[in-house]
Formats: structure tokens, C-alpha cells, sequence
């Protein structure tokens, strides 16, 4: 099953016409691809979905939803260790 995490945006680079971001999911950094949320900016928290955020939201919605997908071991299936 694929789910949406809450992940906050550290740092944007602009690539051409093309935005991606490091997006930090509690102690894991990971590269997202902002295309689909052009009003997001850095300290955000945006729904990441298979590497594409879909969405900004709240910090307090983003803890609630992040602290609910743990509860439920839904975390380490969708976050799984970056490659070194």
C-alpha cells in the first residue's frame, strides 16, 4: 500500500522549469519533486506520494498524520533506509 507522509522541506533547488526540494520525514532526508505544489517553500510541510509532493499542509496536521502512520507501522514500508 502506497500512502502520502508529511515531510518538511529543507532546502529547493530550481532545475530549469523543474523545482525539487530535500524533504526531511522525521530522521530521513530524501529528494521530492515539487511540481505539483508551486506555492511551496522552504520550512513547509508538504504530502509526499512516491517522491512528488501533492500538497501543503500545516506543521500540526503534518505531526498528526506522521505520528499516526508510525503508530500503525506504516512508516518503515514507505520510508525505507536511504541507500548509502
Amino acid at each position: 500500500m502506497c500512502l502520502a507522509i508529511p515531510g518538511k522541506i529543507l532546502e529547493i533547488q530550481e532545475q530549469g522549469p523543474l523545482r525539487a526540494a530535500r524533504v526531511q520525514f522525521g530522521g530521513i532526508v530524501r529528494q521530492v519533486s515539487l511540481n505539483f505544489v508551486p506555492e511551496a517553500r522552504i520550512s513547509d510541510y508538504v504530502m509526499v506520494h512516491v517522491g512528488f509532493a501533492i500538497s501543503v499542509v500545516d506543521a500540526a496536521e503534518a505531526e498528526r498524520t506522521y505520528q499516526l502512520l508510525e503508530e500503525m507501522g506504516a512508516l518503515e514500508a514507505e520510508l525505507p533506509p536511504a541507500e548509502p
